[in-house]
Formats: C-alpha cells, structure tokens, sequence
C-alpha cells in the first residue's frame, strides 16, 4: 500500500433522523386538541378576567405553533440532500426548536410584566370558573403530551414541541390552584402568582431549546461527547501516532459527525486503521459519521496549518516529522473517500 493520504468515511446503518410518518400523525392529533380547546379557554379567560387562563391559551398557541414548526420541518428535513445542501436540510429542524424557544422566552417575559401589574393591583376573577377550566386543560394537556411522548423526542424539534406542551400542563396545574384559592378565600392575587408560575416555566423551557439548539448552530460538540477524549482513544489505537484536526459537531439532533487527520506508523495498512477506529468511534462514542484522512506519519503532502489540539499515545517518533511534532506539511490537503472495497485511494 503507498504511503499517500487515504481518507474515508464510516457511515453506519441507522436512522438519521425523525421517522416521519410516525411523528406526523402524533404531532397531528396533538395540534387537533390543543386548537380546539384554546378557542374555548380564550373566550372563558376573557369571561372571567383571568390573566392565568389568557397566560396559559396564549401558551398554547405556542404550542400548536410549535407542532405547526414542527411537521412544517418533518416534512423539509426529508429532502434528499442536493445541490449546494450537501447534507440536505435536516437543520430546518434546529430553526424550527430555536424558534420555539425564542417565543418561549418573548412570552415569558411579557407575562412576567402583567403578572406583577396584576399582584399590585389584582382584577376581580371568577375563581370557580378558572378551576374547571384549567382541570379541564391538564385532561386535554395530558392526552396532548401522551401524543409527543410516542413521536421521536431524540429529534429537537419534536423535543421543543414537546416542551411546550408539558410546561403548559404544569401552567394549568398552578392555575387550577389559583382558582381553586379565589374561589374558596377570594384573594385575587392568586392569578396574578399563578400567571408568574407559568412564565418562569416558559423562560426555562425556552432557555433550554435556544442553548440546544444554539450548540448545534456554532458546530460544538454533542452534550456528553468530549473531543479530548474521543482523540487520545484514537491515538491510543494500535499503530496509531498521532491524530490532529479533529472536529465533532452535529448536523442535526442525534446525528454528531467528526473528521480527522490521523498519521499512523509507516508500513501500517492505512484502510485496517481507517476500520478500528471508526468501530471504536461507533461503540465508544455513538459516532457513526466519521470522515478520516488516514496517512502514513512522515508522508509529504499531508496538510497545511493543523487546527486544534494533537493528540498522540506517547512521544511521537521522528518520521521525518518536524521540530513541532507534526507531520511534514505540503501547502494543503484533501480528504478523499477510500474506496469501499479497501483498496488504495
């Protein structure tokens, strides 16, 4: 085998994605009942001057946006990739849950306002009223989150979805409260509490969805994945010497990718190489992308400014390496894809 670069790239066989056909129906029952029941909710806050009630249908109109989003991306994230989207646009659905998240936050703050106006100077509430209404909508929320929790929440889309309809069931339990408190003692501040209750669900919920999916935008690493480790337990692999550009991002929820120059001993079978360490990066670290540009260490032509951390198993021999320890560098270099087969690139 020649000692040039030889690049490749470990795909294993899984789902890369939502299975939409799946989540579509769930997410489409769920959209049927918390529609339904919003109308109904809006005009009985209204009725009785309830700010909670009014907090929690303008919750879930979130909601049914959020499901909205979610099937609009379902549906775009399925396009095969082509053209100039050489990955298609599975990232739709990072759009789709950081814009959940985003209203989440805009809401959150918006009732926060109200609701401090409200303790100062609290409206007279029907309380009996905001209590069956709001058990009425932790039946209909909890029917709502049975549908979510069967669609693929490993997706962040359908995740922020479901984060929104799990936050407003714990909105309707707090209302449910209040009005239960107005309705026995007639202390009119309970709704104004309860209204604070939901917007401090919704600023954590939405918190949550735009640093997640903020972490996918700026190419970070997967929560739980630690490119220093993924690297020495590539440099610790046999014949491996040193291993630098690593990068591990994600495409999408669920889908982390890495890439990665690796110098292996001069005379090692450079595809073998290729092999071990992407069963390694499968079983070890649940990554199933992985594109490696595998060369001998003293090979010219390999790369030209390194980029982040080397990693290597010990001293890194003198394979006509430089003073810095890296492998001598042409002006460039290109990742190639090995050939299936295992032959020379």
């Amino acid at each position: 085998m020649s000692g040039h670069a030889h690049g490749g790239h470990a795909h294993g066989g899984h789902d890369h994605g939502v299975s939409a056909d799946a989540d579509k129906r769930w997410l489409s029952i769920a959209l049927g009942l918390l529609v339904s029941f919003m109308a109904i909710e809006v005009t009985i806050g209204i009725l009785a001057s309830s700010l909670a009630l009014i907090t929690d249908a303008a919750h879930m109109l979130t909601d049914a946006a959020a499901i909205v989003l979610a099937l609009i991306a379902i549906r775009i994230a399925a396009k095969p990739a082509r053209g100039g989207y050489t990955w298609g646009l599975k990232r739709v659905e990072i759009l789709s849950a950081q814009a959940n998240g985003i209203t989440l936050l805009l809401l959150a703050a918006f009732f926060t306002y109200e609701g401090i106006s409200r303790l100062v100077d609290p409206p007279d509430v029907d309380g009996k009223l905001v209590f069956f209404t709001a058990l009425a909508g932790c039946v209909v929320n909890l029917a709502a989150t049975w549908c979510i929790r069967r669609a693929n929440r490993s997706s962040l889309n359908v995740e922020g979805a479901y984060q929104h309809i799990l936050n407003d069931l714990y909105a309707f339990i707090a209302t449910a409260i209040a009005g239960a408190v107005i309705w026995a003692t007639e202390w009119g501040q309970a709704d104004a509490i309860a209204a604070l209750v939901v917007a401090a669900l919704m600023l954590k919920a939405g918190w949550g969805l735009v640093k997640a999916s903020g972490r996918i935008f700026l190419e970070a690493a997967p929560e739980g994945v630690d490119p220093a480790d993924v690297g020495r337990d590539v440099a610790a692999l046999t014949s491996v010497v040193e291993v630098h550009d690593l990068h591990i991002w994600e495409i999408t929820s669920g889908q982390p990718a890495m890439s990665a120059h690796v110098l292996v001993t001069p005379g090692a079978d450079c595809h073998a190489v290729r092999s071990s360490i992407s069963s390694m990066l499968h079983d070890e670290h649940h990554i199933e992308h992985a594109t490696l540009q595998v060369d001998h260490a003293g090979a010219e032509d390999h790369c030209g400014d390194s980029h982040g951390q080397s990693y290597s198993a010990g001293p890194v021999p003198s394979y006509g390496l430089t003073a810095d320890g890296a492998a001598a560098c042409g002006p460039g270099h290109s990742t190639r894809q090995a050939p299936e087969n295992g032959g020379t690139a």
